[in-house]
């Protein structure tokens, strides 16, 4: 299979699926070390005239160190074979084993991003924006004790929100 580049407007995946459903897994390289996790919050859309995502990282999760350490992530979909694996790495830390290599993935260069090969749509984004979520700003709305936004705190862990530009689609073919 080879892989070829395509414009943010040709993505052709219906974008709740991709995210909330297939998951993606969020990754960054720094100091020549690439860790990842899956994530199942973010979105796709345009900001600030540009095609951008945007993605949430707890405090507590090790990618977060590589995200904050540098101005390049990638967000790549997998075939539902990788399940498993995606699974895996949502729920294991890269701070205890290699979850790149424990998964045979295949490491792949494009000047300053890192990905892998196995994936089946990559996203390179280029970090523009980010900030920690606040318990002062949500809205009144949120405050539904079952399953409104505050209820997924209740350590009050808020997540970072990363807005990055998406700067290269690739595809499989």
């Amino acid at each position: 299979m080879s892989v070829k580049e395509i414009r943010p407007t040709d993505i052709k995946d219906n974008v709740f699926r991709l995210i909330g459903q297939d998951w993606i897994l969020v990754s960054a390289s720094h100091n020549g070390k690439t860790n990842g996790m899956t994530a199942s919050w973010g979105g796709l859309g345009i900001l600030w005239g540009r095609p951008v995502a945007y993605i949430f990282i707890r405090p507590t999760r090790y990618t977060k160190e590589f995200v904050d350490a540098s101005d390049h992530m990638t967000l790549s979909v997998f075939d539902v074979k990788y399940k498993p694996m995606l699974q895996y790495f949502g729920t294991v830390s890269g701070r205890d084993e290699d979850k790149i290599a424990k998964n045979a993935l295949t490491l792949e260069k494009d000047g300053a991003y890192t990905y892998f090969a196995e994936a089946r749509l990559t996203l390179l984004a280029k970090k523009l924006y980010a900030q920690q979520l606040e318990e002062q700003f949500f809205t009144a709305a949120a405050a539904d004790p079952a399953d409104g936004p505050r209820s997924h705190y209740p350590k009050q862990d808020y997540h970072t929100m990363y807005v990055a530009e998406i700067e290269k689609v690739l595809v499989k073919e």
